[in-house]
């Protein structure tokens, strides 16, 4: 029962075929939206960055002040 089961498995297209529908499928940005989320993108990270390292330096002082007492 079982090797009948192996015997009757359905034919799969191959990998290679199955990406390449899929990228047919797939809707590309133009050069102006992909720059301006380009953009943002490093703007966010810029700042949240900063805001990161203002938070780690204002920890680091507290520690530090209460390590002294």
């Amino acid at each position: 029962m079982a090797d009948s089961a192996k015997n009757q498995k359905a034919a799969k297209p191959g990998f290679f075929k199955g990406v390449k529908a899929e990228f047919k499928k797939i809707s590309w940005p133009d050069k102006d939206s992909l720059l301006k989320q380009s953009v943002a993108v490093v703007c966010i990270s810029v700042v949240l960055g900063a805001i990161i390292a203002v938070l780690d330096f204002l920890m680091q002082y507290g520690v530090d002040f209460l390590t002294s007492l």
